[in-house]
């Protein structure tokens, strides 16, 4: 079986998606599962886990309402103010939702570098494992070294990077990400998703060759065993269609073996978030 870890659903608002900039126009609009269905059907996925993009409880509640009558989503990952006084009393009136597999926090758009191990933020994150929930890390570069600090503090809740932690492709920037992931990816419960990147580069003119080491370093770091594939539908439209951002995978991880490729592209997801 063949899953896509990560992809979005959305109602398009222009003050609630307005980090949909001018470069991005061509996804200003509505994405909903009959959308992604023709798509995965033309490109063989079978399920998917769909991702948050808005930072609201009605956000969560929405992915789900689209999960429960869709049953390709096999789950979702939501928001919930994991900052709130009140988290515990939030995730345990979720925890019914057994298509809710887990939280994200766009901590890629907070200013605050270390907004990760802010106590009350950790304080939050702390309830996760009693609800066997876990937790996709959305940060750039410069936040890695918070990401480090933060992924000890948990040695036994389940984390994933998503994006392979959006690595300055476009700038061909790469020493310091790749010290800080290979560091990451010496705790074994972190795990990364092999998705976004497309869309780190440059939109119009990047080439496979480009973004290969990017993907040697995360398969070398975190192995087989702990990579997924993602496409980022809708976000990888405006760097190419849903078939580039999947041959991108496909075609890296050929070398490996067939046990291998089926782990990747749909195997750790189904482990990952217990599908």
């Amino acid at each position: 079986m063949i899953v896509d870890s990560h992809q979005h659903f959305w109602k398009y608002d222009a003050i609630k998606h307005s980090w949909i900039d001018d470069e991005m126009a061509n996804i200003r609009r509505d994405f909903l599962p009959a959308d992604l269905k023709e798509v995965f059907a033309e490109n063989g996925v079978d399920a998917c886990v769909a991702v948050q993009a808005d930072q609201t409880l009605s956000e969560t509640d929405f992915l789900l309402e689209l999960a429960n009558k869709n049953d390709f989503i096999k789950g979702v990952v939501g928001w919930a103010d994991l900052r709130s006084a009140e988290v515990d009393t939030v995730l345990e009136k979720y925890h019914a939702e057994k298509k809710l597999k887990g939280w994200r926090h766009i901590v890629q758009g907070e200013a605050d570098h270390n907004f990760l191990m802010r106590k009350d933020f950790l304080r939050g994150v702390s309830f996760l494992e009693k609800y066997d929930y876990v937790y996709d890390i959305l940060v750039f570069p410069h936040q890695l070294g918070a990401t480090l600090e933060f992924v000890k503090q948990f040695p036994h809740l389940k984390f994933v990077i998503d994006h392979i932690a959006k690595p300055y492709i476009k700038d061909g920037f790469f020493d310091g990400w790749a010290t800080l992931m290979k560091a990451i990816a010496k705790h074994e419960n972190v795990h990364c998703k092999v998705s976004g990147m497309i869309t780190e580069a440059d939109y119009k003119t990047w080439k496979p060759k480009q973004i290969q080491p990017y993907m040697n370093l995360v398969l070398q770091a975190f192995g087989p065993e702990r990579l997924m594939y993602g496409s980022d539908w809708p976000v990888c439209l405006v760097a190419g269609n849903y078939s580039d951002a999947k041959k991108l995978v496909t075609d890296f991880i050929g070398i490996l073996s067939d046990s291998e490729q089926q782990a990747i592209m749909g195997d750790n997801a189904i482990k990952f978030y217990n599908l």
